[in-house]
């Protein structure tokens, strides 16, 4: 497969500094080597830069940094309709307000190519707060909300050009979800499925029957992966941690199952800050669920000794 790696290194959106640095951690644990160890072919497009900023103001007081993520967004949008051209994009974040870019960007690509686009949110939070809804105003827990062409947008972030059905949306792994986006998600038909859920049917099943839907509409799937995902006894470096996330194992199992259905056309990594890292481990992991992603085995995992 042909990758294109984009850095997009934003932090704004976040309320703690370091998710700047996530795109350069993950370039220095190696993910370019990993997947040409794979047989991929790799190019590295560098890094975005956001738009020209321009003034915003919103009713909505709590709101932070919206000049801000609106130009990255802008930019980011053109980019991975750009990068997803005759190729697999792998975004490299940045917190997870660049989604908002990226998925709006595939969203374009999938509506030219007359294909449906669903999303895969691993992720311990939903993201699913409009600019009205956010109490935070932190704006990396918007950007699934703007995707899917939620109301409240329009004249702050750019016009979309092709939503993302809210229906085709399967959210996994959730544990921290504010009472405005319960509700919201309901509305919408969001797919939900949280640790209790996985916990009750394990995290294969339920999987499976969304990549069913996928496969059956012969949908294109842009993935976006979180590291709160992930427990942080295993994936420290991110600054909104929540208690039992997923376990290596079932982090590697939707990985390889993702890798098995051959149906993943686009790919986020998000809310890596090196800065909370130990010795990089968290950016490893990344990387190795990447490699599981993009075909790596379990069978081939080399011993480390220590």
């Amino acid at each position: 497969m042909r990758c294109r790696i984009l850095g997009a290194p934003v932090q704004d959106g976040s309320g703690r500094k370091g998710c700047e640095m996530g795109p350069s951690a993950l370039r220095v644990a190696g993910l370019a080597e990993a997947l040409a160890e794979l047989g991929h072919e790799v190019e590295d497009l560098g890094t975005a830069a956001p738009r020209p900023l321009r003034p915003a103001a919103h009713p909505n007081p709590a709101i932070k940094a919206l000049p801000d993520i609106a130009a990255w967004t802008e930019a980011l949008s053109e980019a991975a309709y750009a990068a997803s051209a005759e190729a697999m994009p792998i975004f490299l974040g940045g917190d997870h307000s660049i989604s908002a870019g990226t998925l709006s960007g595939v969203a374009r690509r999938a509506a030219e190519r007359r294909r449906p686009l669903f999303v895969l949110w691993l992720d311990a939070h939903p993201d699913f707060h409009t600019l009205d809804t956010t109490r935070s105003g932190n704006l990396h827990g918007v950007p699934l909300a703007y995707a899917a062409g939620l109301p409240g947008f329009r004249g702050y972030f750019p016009e979309l050009s092709a939503a993302v059905d809210p229906k085709r949306i399967c959210t996994l792994g959730l544990r921290s979800v504010d009472p405005a986006e319960r509700a919201a998600l309901a509305q919408a038909g969001v797919t939900v499925h949280d640790m209790r859920a996985i916990d009750e049917h394990g995290m294969a099943p339920l999987l499976r029957a969304f990549l069913g839907r996928v496969a059956a509409a012969d949908g294109l799937l842009h993935v976006s992966l979180d590291v709160d995902f992930l427990d942080p006894a295993i994936a420290p470096a991110v600054g909104t941690t929540v208690p039992g996330g997923a376990t290596f194992r079932e982090a590697h199992l939707v990985m390889e199952m993702l890798c098995d259905s051959g149906l993943v056309a686009s790919l986020d990594l998000v809310e890596l800050n090196p800065f909370l890292d130990e010795r990089g481990r968290t950016a490893t992991l990344m990387v190795d669920l990447t490699a599981s992603l993009m075909g790596r085995r379990v069978m081939d995992r080399p011993t480390q000794s220590y």
